[in-house]
């Protein structure tokens, strides 16, 4: 490693030495200029080497400042990186967090839509069956259109359910509402006729006893009294504890 002279320190080692050399008289002249040249020469390689050092030095500050300078730059864009991953993960998390809520409502309305469409289980006239939405749907659209006092169109509502569905847990008890709406509207023949049907498919149905009854009913709107009261009395027979035979009773004392 080279020595670091200031300036000032040569100055002072140069005089040094020459006042020694002219305190001591020790030299000829030519020895004396000689050894003037060597020191010139010495303090001038000095001088030189002192220069180098101390360019050398400005060259190593000032390369230190642009890696210094450089070091921010690199810091200043990471961060700016580090901001806008940021950024894009809380987007990402957002998107994320919608996608999973929009996923969980379209199941929810996947699941409402499908129950709409599954079999549920209902009971009518004491009897539990199974039936699609859309049948339950028309039986109850035919039994509030009754309700109403619309007998006309209550028949063409039953007998359109009858139609699309012959095999449903309802029809029996469509059968009886129709015959009823029939009657309603004066069409004993065909009353007679759907009510028949229930009896015959059915006996123990819970509308059977009723239905036997609305067949006498029909009968004497017809004035067939002897077909009326056989019926009733076959009522009374068949269903004694029903509370059609007590009203069977009361019509065959009528027609007495």
């Amino acid at each position: 490693m080279q020595m670091r002279f200031p300036k000032a320190q040569l100055v002072f080692v140069v005089g040094v030495l020459l006042a020694t050399w002219a305190h001591a008289g020790l030299f000829e002249d030519d020895e004396a200029r000689k050894a003037i040249l060597d020191l010139r020469q010495r303090v001038e390689k000095l001088r030189a080497d002192t220069d180098q050092i101390q360019t050398s030095s400005k060259d190593e500050n000032a390369g230190l400042g642009r890696g210094l300078l450089e070091l921010q730059r690199q810091m200043e864009l990471l961060r700016a990186d580090l901001a806008s991953l940021r950024g894009v993960n809380e987007k990402v998390a957002k998107d994320v967090a919608d996608l999973q809520q929009h996923n969980k409502d379209e199941a929810q309305s996947l699941s409402e839509r499908l129950s709409k469409l599954e079999p549920a289980k209902v009971s009518v006239d004491g009897v539990e069956f199974v039936v699609t939405p859309a049948e339950k749907r028309d039986y109850e659209a035919a039994l509030a259109v009754f309700r109403k006092g619309d007998f006309v169109n209550a028949q063409s509502q039953f007998s359109g359910f009858l139609s699309r569905y012959p095999g449903s847990g309802y029809a029996l008890t469509a059968l009886f509402w129709l015959g009823n709406a029939q009657y309603a509207t004066r069409d004993y023949k065909e009353a007679i006729v759907n009510f028949r049907s229930l009896i015959a498919k059915n006996p123990e149905h819970l509308r059977a006893p009723e239905a036997v009854l609305s067949v006498a009913n029909c009968q004497l709107e017809l004035k067939d009294s002897k077909g009326a009261r056989t019926t009733l009395t076959n009522l009374i027979k068949a269903y004694p504890q029903s509370e059609a035979a007590v009203a069977a009773k009361e019509r065959l004392a009528s027609l007495k």
